[in-house]
């Protein structure tokens, strides 16, 4: 069994979602939240509340792997640089706790889940109810991480079939 933590990073909010993944290749559900950062005074005090918050449950839940959503371009550079910032928080929360830590667009995480790159919101959130046996509605930035951790135990799979790398099992070279 391999516990995957998924991480879907936000300035405000971060969405954290852990799975356990059989050998048998099933994903079970093991946990989901969202890190809600607006608490804090300012920026950089946000920043310490989502490592704060993704050490918490690294410690409490134990997951072998991480994998994160990549930074999209946005129309707005502020919005980007900060959703940069938490992105690499998160990384070095992982990182610094011995997680190696994989790395997945958005538009390959819907592909992954929903079979297309331009799948919706709602969609996503459908796929990851359906795969986890979730029943209840599922908060907007949980799901997305449930998604991104989903998307790392498949990819991982296929690259353990193929006998390559993560990156290279999704590269279409």
């Amino acid at each position: 069994m391999t516990r995957i933590l998924g991480i879907d990073p936000g300035s405000q909010r971060t969405g954290i979602g852990i799975i356990d993944v059989q050998a048998d290749g099933r994903v079970v559900h093991v946990h989901h939240e969202a890190l809600v950062l607006l608490a804090a005074y300012d920026f950089p005090a946000r920043l310490k509340l989502l490592a704060e918050g993704l050490w918490r449950v690294i410690e409490t839940y134990a997951p072998d792997e991480a994998a994160i959503e990549q930074v999209f371009l946005s129309n707005n550079a502020m919005s980007a640089l900060k959703l940069g910032q938490a992105r690499g928080a998160g990384i070095v929360a992982c990182v610094t706790r011995g997680l190696p830590v994989a790395e997945y667009a958005a538009k390959e995480v819907k592909l992954a889940l929903v079979g297309k790159g331009g799948a919706d919101k709602v969609q996503v959130q459908h796929m990851v109810g359906v795969l986890l046996n979730i029943k209840q509605k599922l908060q907007a930035d949980a799901a997305d991480a449930l998604a991104i951790a989903i998307t790392h135990a498949h990819v991982r799979a296929s690259a353990s079939r193929l006998g390559v790398g993560i990156r290279q099992a999704w590269s279409k070279r």
